[in-house]
């Protein structure tokens, strides 16, 4: 079991940097979810988005639409997506990928 760094009182890491993928997997365990590679391909985005905007999708509508745009429409819906990371998608999978909360997300 990885040493999970410190965190808000949301789950997310106070430090992105800190993030690593065992990181991700414990934060995964949490939430039930067992990560394989279709969660790592949209993790890998999401942190790839991080770098080129300095911020995270700011809502699900945005999250799926940046999906699609990237994979194409077989992923990028909110049916899909929610299987992933069940609950609200984009603060689901930011969480687990170690990213900052997404700022309209509920």
């Amino acid at each position: 079991m990885t040493t999970l760094p410190l965190r808000n009182n949301e789950g997310f890491l106070e430090d992105a940097g800190s993030w690593t993928p065992e990181v991700a997997q414990e934060i995964a365990a949490e939430d039930s979810i067992q990560l394989n590679e279709n969660h790592w391909e949209i993790i890998e985005f999401l942190r790839e988005f991080y770098k080129q905007h300095e911020m995270s999708p700011p809502s699900n509508r945005l999250f799926v639409k940046a999906v699609k745009e990237a994979f194409g429409d077989n992923k990028g819906n909110s049916i899909y997506l929610m299987q992933l990371f069940p609950g609200t998608p984009a603060k689901t999978a930011c969480r687990i990928a170690g990213l900052p909360r997404p700022t309209n997300c509920l």
